[in-house]
């Protein structure tokens, strides 16, 4: 037989015996077409390329052996029940003799038959794999570049310097503005590159609107629930048009946990770099990180991982984004309706961190009261509030909005008395918060401020303690709107 042949024929085992028989075995020259099978020899292994239909054994101890192997191949729904012969060791030759010339020739012709066919089979079966993937690869190549409903116009990729600050807490107490290099005709939404999230106890606040005529377009109030530390787009609902203009975008955070927000490689261009109204180091010569999409408005773009709505429509409309100044906030004054007098101060002004304590008491409502604080055109109003002490017990805070020079105390009295506010004024409901985070507490009027208004924090307690309950109320935001030109802040 040619070496080609044994090979062939040696590459399937049809024959199964003890390793105890390994000897005898290969005296009868018949080695290359057994399985060793044994308590030492791990059956995944050993029948590698093999298909036994017979099991021989030369004594009592190797068919012990040899039937304690075959009962785990029964776990194998393919291989049948093996019949075990049983062979004398002084004619085992003979015997092998006639079990090698069946093996080799009918049935090792059938196996090799068989096993070239599989082969041929699964050749085939990878050949037509390799083609679906090449038609799929052309099928997506096709669609992206003649189908594709939103494409992107204009990218500033993600860089981090060594020497990267963070601008973080600078998109809390300020915000951070960026120009867009391309004309606004056809946008239907930007994406941002944020390289960390908090779980919670932040919002990302993103409005985009015209630089020419200072028109707002849309803005959006993300949680930090709605973000992920990668790509996150801001889709419009309908894209921008009538005629080609800059748009300026401008984003901040409020809430006490910050928002990694990424920014590019520096560029030549002064222009076209991020700007905010307080100096920051990273902000020298360096845009944000940002991309612009084109096309069907409400449609995410392929490959980004979530798409955010926008939560106001500023169509037609001058926005400005502000916050309240801390010499204003310092002039807050205390207007608590309860019956019971405290022993310490439960509201005042944190001047180093420009925050409102507001402690609650055991019964009515703690309140402080700061005059003429929200100004006419005012459409929103947020802050955030916490439980600043780990062991303080949890409390129900809210927000009032009443008529510039209203009696503080009275508009808090009617809150207790009845538990609404008057007509006159806006009300946030009260919000829950403890120790563990942060919340965030908003306020949308259906149409904008048309006068000025006192803005008063309330504070009550939820369960018979209010130990160590420090309040605290921080980033004060509101955003302004009008149907007249206005001296936006730069």
């Amino acid at each position: 037989m040619s070496s080609g042949g044994k090979q062939s024929t040696a590459s399937i085992k049809l024959i199964a015996a003890s390793d105890m028989d390994r000897v005898n075995i290969e005296k009868a020259g018949i080695e290359h077409l057994v399985v060793f099978l044994g308590d030492g020899i791990r059956s995944q292994p050993a029948l590698k390329n093999s298909f036994p239909l017979i099991a021989v054994a030369f004594s009592e101890e190797a068919e012990a052996e040899l039937r304690n192997a075959l009962v785990s191949l029964r776990r194998l729904a393919t291989v049948p029940e093996v019949p075990v012969q049983r062979l004398d060791a002084r004619n085992g030759t003979e015997m092998c003799a006639l079990i090698r010339t069946l093996a080799e020739d009918g049935l090792g012709r059938l196996a090799r038959f068989t096993a070239s066919m599989t082969s041929e089979l699964a050749m085939l079966r990878r050949e037509r794999e390799v083609l679906f993937e090449n038609y799929r690869a052309l099928e997506d190549a096709f669609q992206v570049q003649n189908w594709e409903p939103v494409a992107e116009v204009f990218a500033h990729d993600p860089h981090v310097d060594p020497k990267d600050e963070g601008i973080g807490q600078l998109l809390s107490s300020a915000y951070v503005e960026q120009l867009l290099p391309v004309s606004s005709q056809g946008v239907a939404g930007i994406a941002l590159h944020l390289n960390s999230v908090p779980k919670d106890g932040a919002e990302l606040v993103v409005t985009l609107s015209y630089v020419e005529s200072r028109e707002g377009v849309a803005e959006w109030s993300a949680p930090a629930s709605k973000l992920v530390a990668n790509w996150n787009f801001f889709s419009l609902p309908r894209a921008c048009g009538c005629g080609a203009k800059t748009l300026r975008l401008r984003v901040s955070t409020t809430g006490p946990e910050t928002v990694g927000l990424s920014l590019g490689f520096p560029i030549a261009s002064e222009r076209y770099t991020a700007r905010s109204e307080v100096s920051h180091p990273d902000l020298d010569l360096r845009p944000l990180a940002f991309r612009v999409f084109t096309g069907l408005p409400g449609v995410k773009p392929s490959r980004m991982p979530n798409m955010i709505a926008p939560t106001d429509l500023l169509d037609g409309q001058f926005i400005e984004d502000y916050r309240l100044a801390p010499n204003l906030l310092s002039r807050i004054v205390d207007v608590s309706v309860s019956p019971v007098v405290p022993e310490f101060q439960t509201v005042r002004f944190l001047e180093h961190e420009h925050a409102v304590v507001c402690h609650p008491l055991p019964s009515g409502i703690s309140a402080g009261a700061v005059s003429r604080a929200v100004e006419p055109g005012t459409i929103s109003f947020s802050a955030s509030a916490v439980i600043d002490h780990p062991e303080g017990a949890p409390a129900a805070v809210s927000f009032l909005l009443v008529p510039a020079n209203s009696n503080a105390r009275s508009e808090v009295a009617e809150l207790v008395r009845t538990g609404s506010a008057k007509p006159s004024a806006f009300f946030s409901g009260w919000r829950e918060v403890g120790p563990d985070r942060a919340i965030n507490i908003n306020i949308h009027m259906d149409e904008p401020v048309r006068a000025h208004m006192d803005l008063m924090i309330l504070s009550r307690a939820v369960t018979d303690s209010v130990d160590f309950s420090w309040l605290k109320v921080s980033g004060f935001r509101l955003v302004k709107q009008s149907g007249e030109a206005i001296n936006v802040r730069r």
